[in-house]
């Protein structure tokens, strides 16, 4: 067999997170500070196309442009939890990193980081109470339970 026929022709599949925003240029700033970058081509006074990945964009909107892609209230993440975004990371040091520029940044702690040996996670709250964590985990400990 051909190594071209080993290779798919199908894009991977992508992943856009919708998150609302009261201050969409404060919110930019937050997380330009953390190293992201915006695509200008789908960023404007009412939306901004951060990029995680090659697959992985965060949609920051303002809270009147998100409320038209749904009839739902958005959440009160003050007092709740919509949902909980998880970046891995390439080290422990790596995870303390972000999360430091965050907290630096004006965001908050969500929670102590959690180090189970095998892996290790902390979190932060962005300006907008959503919560972010990110999790490092030792691939030779994933290579092993996976049986490879």
């Amino acid at each position: 067999m051909s190594q071209s026929a080993n290779v798919s022709t199908t894009p991977p599949q992508m992943i856009f997170i919708n998150m609302p925003v009261k201050d969409l240029p404060r919110s930019m700033q937050f997380f330009q500070s953390l190293g992201y970058q915006f695509n200008a081509q789908f960023t404007n006074d009412q939306a901004a196309c951060m990029i995680i990945s090659d697959v992985i964009y965060v949609m920051l909107l303002v809270e009147p442009f998100f409320r038209s892609f749904t009839a739902k209230t958005i959440c009160d993440t003050a007092t709740s939890a919509e949902m909980l975004v998880c970046l891995s990371s390439t080290s422990r040091e790596a995870v303390d990193e972000l999360v430091g520029k965050a907290l630096a940044a004006g965001g908050t702690n969500a929670k102590p980081p959690m180090d189970f040996g095998f892996m290790y996670q902390s979190s932060f709250e962005d300006l907008d109470g959503h919560i972010w964590e990110v999790l490092w985990m030792d691939p030779a400990h994933v290579q092993q339970q996976d049986g490879v």
